[in-house]
């Protein structure tokens, strides 16, 4: 059994992260402590306070006598949060716009090369991976730690589901040419044109969520 150290529930709460957001802890799962720790050879004791970690990041619900279970983002949720996180993220991609170097767009046009790639060859999760990317990247720019941390908390919860947007009929060359007048706009130094492509952005993500849902229930019902 490996040791118990300050570090360890840190440790099995990104592992149990990276399986939630890769799928490989879908949600609705039940987490069986058990196997968990005969799997990593851990004790509960660090296992719970992982979880009591994801708890606290919207990633995983405890049931009394249940145990815990990955969540699952409701509709109600995505349609309080989609709002909140287009206007954070218009704001940085307004900052970014601003504080953007030469250099600084170099660099977002070579990740916008790459997305175009992983769009002509249907590689969602590849593109996913590279437009989170770029997303970091012009938080990172906008310069706010402020901004930085209500986004990144916010993210954690929406990550349960957007990248299932990327499924829906045709959304893949729609998210290309909005991150494409994104980055128009920061090229152009245009923060207004940046706030605005950003917002329309995230709103489109939630419509497409929306429609997959959608989709989802005629099939149910049919």
């Amino acid at each position: 059994m490996r040791p118990v150290h300050n570090s360890l529930h840190d440790e099995v709460a990104t592992l149990l992260r990276d399986q939630i957001f890769d799928g490989d802890l879908p949600p609705g799962t039940f987490i069986d402590e058990a196997v968990l720790c005969t799997n990593l050879k851990i004790s509960r004791t660090p296992l719970r306070e992982a979880l009591k970690v994801l708890a606290a990041e919207g990633l995983v619900r405890h049931e009394p006598r249940r145990g815990s279970f990955v969540n699952q983002i409701t509709e109600q949720d995505m349609d309080e949060i989609f709002p909140v996180i287009a206007l954070l993220e218009g704001r940085c991609a307004f900052e970014a716009a601003r504080n953007a170097s030469d250099a600084d767009i170099a660099a977002l046009d070579a990740l916008h090369t790459r997305l175009q790639e992983h769009a002509r060859a249907k590689r969602i999760k590849d593109y996913y991976a590279t437009n989170y990317t770029i997303h970091e990247a012009i938080i990172t720019l906008a310069n706010n730690r402020w901004l930085a941390q209500a986004i990144a908390d916010l993210r954690k919860i929406l990550k349960l589901a957007r990248q299932q947007q990327l499924y829906a009929p045709g959304r893949l060359e729609q998210s290309l040419g909005e991150h494409l007048a994104i980055y128009a706009a920061l090229r152009k130094r245009d923060a207004e044109g940046a706030d605005a492509a950003m917002r329309e952005h995230i709103t489109r993500q939630r419509e497409a969520l929306r429609a997959l849902a959608r989709e989802q229930k005629s099939r149910l019902l049919a």
